[in-house]
């Protein structure tokens, strides 16, 4: 989708949308990791990423036929993830929400050593390795929801603010202000607490026990380190040049983008392969 032009995924669009199988698929396809990357950094795990993921290519192809092309199909997409994601309900982190202040105590008060090892023979940096992905994800989770989609879009995405803007409805230059301040506040906490990427006292080699049992991480299901990394330039067609807005970025290399998982590719496929497509293109 990166290479094709406007004309041409419109072209897939109009052939989806009149029961070409082979055209929804390629447009599926083309935007499954950018949802489940955004999905991820928005609900803090891979289970509730997964679930988020498919409810939106869902919505995304009942919603098919309202695309005309006023915005790139990727910025569409962008659009309707952002707002289900905003107010999806049904993750852990709306039933337990968190706090920076949180956050800062139980780095700072944890009783890291009175945990016995945990690690079912897992070697403690594939561990720690997994702990700081997570962790560093969770983290996300102490920003509202609308702050959280903010930093994502800038931060990970790097989105131009003027497309940001038309996403989260809001003039570019607010856009960017409250991204620098998202932005710094991350920074900050990080400088603070976060020995891996700041000066703080946390490291995550040294809470890898306390982790499991508190059931941040499981030896026996380690999703990011079995998860496949893909380049953040192949996620996005929405943009040609990117803004500077701050110094920041650097410090925020935990933002890696993943493909999506298998099971959600399948339970997708299964779903295009089904007699409901039909009836949803005619919806």
């Amino acid at each position: 989708m990166i290479n094709k032009t406007n004309k041409e995924i419109q072209a897939l669009v109009d052939k989806a949308t009149a029961g070409d199988k082979k055209s929804l698929e390629t447009l599926v396809a083309s935007v499954q990791d950018i949802v489940f990357n955004l999905s991820l950094r928005m609900l803090g795990t891979f289970a509730d990423a997964e679930d988020a993921t498919q409810d939106i290519l869902l919505k995304m192809i009942t919603h098919l036929s309202s695309f005309k092309g006023d915005s790139s199909f990727t910025t569409w997409v962008f659009s309707i993830a952002a707002n289900h994601l905003k107010n999806y309900k049904k993750h852990m982190f709306a039933h337990y929400p968190l706090s920076f202040e949180y956050y800062g105590d139980d780095i700072e008060n944890g009783k890291i050593q009175d945990v016995p090892d945990l690690t079912q023979n897992v070697e403690k940096d594939i561990l720690a390795e997994e702990l700081k992905m997570s962790c560093t994800n969770v983290m996300l989770q102490c920003l509202d929801v609308e702050s959280r989609c903010i930093f994502i879009l800038g931060t990970m995405f790097k989105i131009d603010s003027r497309i940001a803007g038309d996403i989260l409805e809001m003039n570019p230059e607010a856009y960017r202000q409250r991204l620098s301040r998202i932005r710094k506040k991350m920074a900050d906490f990080l400088g603070q607490y976060c020995g891996e990427y700041g000066s703080g006292k946390c490291k995550c080699k040294d809470r890898v026990d306390y982790a499991i049992q508190s059931h941040r991480i499981n030896p026996s299901q380690l999703d990011y380190m079995t998860a496949t990394e893909i380049s953040i330039k192949t996620m996005i067609d929405v943009k040609n040049a990117m803004e500077d807005i701050d110094d920041l970025s650097q410090d925020f290399s935990f933002c890696k983008p993943y493909q999506s998982p298998e099971r959600t590719k399948h339970l997708i496929q299964e779903f295009l392969d089904s007699t409901q497509l039909s009836i949803i293109q005619k919806s």
